[in-house]
């Protein structure tokens, strides 16, 4: 009778991968029955390895052993879902979701998003490695996929400017708004961010439409990179790679920002910015370097 039991507890769980919002089996709360989870057999047995999402999931697990109260949230945040995308597009879709914007429609839009473009797949894992390696808070990819807002907010504008580069501005703003109204972060979906980013805490940060923000840019709460209110057209600032920009910092303007610069914490930028400097102060100004 116990067997029975386990197996049409796998089989449903087995199910729960088909639809991401069926109710998680009770097999989740146990250790073996996620022990089942990490080792069952992928769908696919010629799929290429996912080396990240494998060191997710052993996460995961051995989180959810070390407490557990979280294994049911551990199982169906992330354990229970055959990929990466899947796991991300139904957190996602849960928090964006609202009375007349059911998660499952979202869930479905945001998934195709992800998996249909190999370039923001490899963005949503430089922007993870990104937060582990450069952000101390990070306790793990894990903490970071399941808790970091800002990683959030990010993940929702890649779904949002994929669906604005295919004509779906509509919708794509949808998003943008329900992003800014949920995690206080507000990025045009015609922005263009590269990988590795990382927006740490986000509250208050403001990016624009024309704004280009290049690779392992860091950007702390509160920043804007928006225009001056005097142009129309190209108006917005362009970060250049591995650029640090402060807290409370603001960029106005079609200025440019070279690579490796750094921007001082409630600074006003509103005139170019060499590669590998630092400015500081309102308006920003290079600091001297001491001999």
């Amino acid at each position: 009778m116990a067997a029975a039991c386990e197996k049409d507890s796998r089989n449903r769980a087995a199910a729960s991968m088909a639809n991401p919002f069926q109710p998680v089996p009770n097999l989740c709360r146990t250790a073996p029955g996620l022990s089942w989870y990490l080792c069952r057999p992928s769908s696919g047995s010629a799929a290429k390895v996912d080396n990240l999402w494998v060191r997710i999931r052993e996460e995961a697990l051995s989180e959810a052993k070390k407490e557990p109260v979280l294994a049911k949230y551990f199982c169906s945040s992330v354990l229970s879902h055959s990929s990466l995308e899947a796991a991300l597009a139904k957190l996602l879709s849960q928090r964006l979701s609202c009375p007349d914007l059911c998660a499952e429609t979202l869930f479905d839009v945001i998934h195709a998003a992800f998996d249909e473009d190999e370039d923001v797949k490899q963005a949503i894992r430089a922007d993870l490695r990104a937060a582990k390696e450069r952000d101390p808070a990070c306790l793990s990819y894990t903490h970071c996929l399941l808790n970091f807002k800002g990683f959030h907010a990010l993940q929702s504008h890649r779904a949002a400017h994929s669906l604005w580069g295919s004509g779906r501005k509509s919708l794509a703003v949808t998003l943008q708004s329900r992003a800014s109204e949920v995690f206080a972060v507000d990025i045009h979906p015609a922005a263009r961010i590269g990988r590795g980013v990382v927006i740490d805490h986000a509250t208050g940060v403001v990016v624009g439409e024309t704004a280009v923000v290049g690779n392992n840019v860091t950007l702390l709460h509160g920043v804007t990179l928006g225009g001056t209110g005097k142009v129309a057209g190209d108006r917005h600032p362009k970060i250049g790679d591995g650029v640090l920009v402060g807290a409370g910092s603001k960029v106005l303007g079609n200025v440019r920002v070279g690579d490796g610069a750094k921007i001082g914490a409630g600074s006003v930028v509103l005139r170019d910015v060499a590669a590998g400097s630092t400015v500081v102060g309102s308006p920003a100004k290079p600091v001297e370097r001491k001999c």
